[in-house]
């Protein structure tokens, strides 16, 4: 073979080599590229069913991601999964039968879904509500996300404060006389955060008022969640409010008369015509449906998603409708309650984060030696979605224990 034949062979091949080359990156920039999907199987872990308002928020979700997507989406449900394993069982079983993204919506699942999550890469965990997505491991396929719920506390507050107000305007009580009551479900900083900014919102239109807060120990128990409502109102409380998953506390206002109620989740007044004012809830719609249509476009969730981004997890308030105000009872509000509502939500849409600022001092119950002033600011959801903010305020907010007393009963 002549040199002149050899050098052609031989660029012959390269240029051959070089074909199959491109066409090999071509493909692969194109597989990778093109991991969109025609259809995916998404699965829901609810601790209760739609008899509870905190599930039966996660279900109005639901249903708006099955009518947005049609058939994009097939979903898979398990309900009234309670926390004796920690979800796993609930989640095993969506991991095998085929779910491409899994939403797990109690707190209590978020060590399962994580564990869950490092196994099966290919497979996206939402938790709602958890902290986790930030500490080790942290994987691209877990994530956690929250609405900035303080902020319907917040102004929930100021609408029962408004109605402290017109209370001690009118002289149908004494400013010493201006005591709420709260029934909280357990000691943590999402149920304290919770009070406080409630607490904070109700001063700022009545700063006599202080507040009592008694535990449940339990998230779902309607004759527990009365009971307590109960001894907050033998206690001398004009208002009450909850952290908790029930009607029961609305209920005891009804029955025991001239005392107003905030409720959670739900609008109580159908239960409670005379005496529940207003609720505010999380909206889990925006993010679970957008989440769900980052998976099947094949997406980072996070890119995909509008929220206030701390890696892995997401958050939002009023801003974009994560958290929403729900019907006022204008029969019973204080004159001005709509126009206050509209006030304060706007400032919250443009930014403003001062719900927890003020002369406060306050105590972390978990640690007597851990203290907080509040007179330079907090700042809630900073670095995470689910809330951070763990101190009772001195002065202002009492814990108070359950009873067994004939006059609760």
């Amino acid at each position: 073979m002549t040199s002149e034949a050899k050098r052609d062979l031989i660029v012959t091949a390269v240029a051959s080599l070089i074909v199959i080359m491109m066409f090999s990156i071509f493909h692969l920039v194109k597989l990778i590229n093109d991991s969109s999907k025609e259809q995916i199987k998404v699965g829901f872990v609810y601790d209760s069913d739609e008899s509870t308002p905190y599930t039966a928020n996660f279900i109005k979700a639901q249903k708006a991601l099955e009518r947005q997507l049609g058939s994009k989406v097939v979903t898979v449900v398990k309900s009234n999964i309670y926390d004796r394993d920690g979800g796993k069982k609930a989640v095993s079983e969506l991991v095998n039968e085929g779910c491409d993204l899994i939403f797990t919506t109690s707190i209590g699942y978020s060590k399962a879904a994580k564990e869950y999550a490092e196994q099966y890469p290919d497979i996206q965990f939402c938790q709602a509500t958890g902290d986790n997505a930030g500490t080790e491991p942290v994987l691209d396929n877990y994530h956690t996300f929250m609405g900035e719920i303080y902020q319907g506390r917040y102004i929930s507050g100021a609408i029962a404060g408004m109605k402290l107000r017109e209370l001690i305007d009118s002289g149908r009580i004494s400013p010493d006389k201006a005591r709420i009551g709260y029934v909280a479900a357990y000691e943590t900083a999402e149920v304290i955060s919770g009070y406080t900014a409630f607490l904070l919102g109700v001063r700022s239109e009545a700063p006599e008022a202080v507040m009592e807060v008694m535990y449940t120990n339990t998230w779902s128990s309607y004759a527990v969640e009365k009971k307590c409502a109960k001894q907050l109102i033998a206690d001398g409380c004009v208002v009450i409010s909850q952290h908790s998953d029930t009607t029961g506390p609305a209920v005891a206002c009804e029955e025991a008369q001239n005392v107003y109620h905030v409720g959670y989740n739900q609008s109580m007044i159908d239960v409670a015509p005379t005496t529940s004012i207003i609720s505010s809830c999380i909206n889990w719609t925006p993010y679970i449906v957008s989440a769900s249509e980052a998976v099947l476009a094949g997406k980072r969730i996070e890119d995909y998603v509008q929220g206030d981004e701390n890696g892995n997890d997401l958050g939002a308030g009023f801003d974009l409708d994560w958290v929403q105000m729900l019907e006022l009872n204008s029969l019973i509000a204080a004159e001005g309650s709509a126009d206050k509502i509209t006030e304060l939500t706007d400032k919250f849409k443009d930014g403003w984060n001062e719900v927890f600022k003020g002369s406060y001092t306050g105590v972390d119950p978990t640690d007597p030696n851990k203290t907080i002033d509040l007179s330079g600011g907090y700042t809630e959801n900073e670095h995470s979605s689910a809330p951070t903010f763990c101190y009772v305020l001195n002065d202002v907010i009492t814990i108070v224990e359950q009873e067994t007393d004939a006059r609760i009963r």
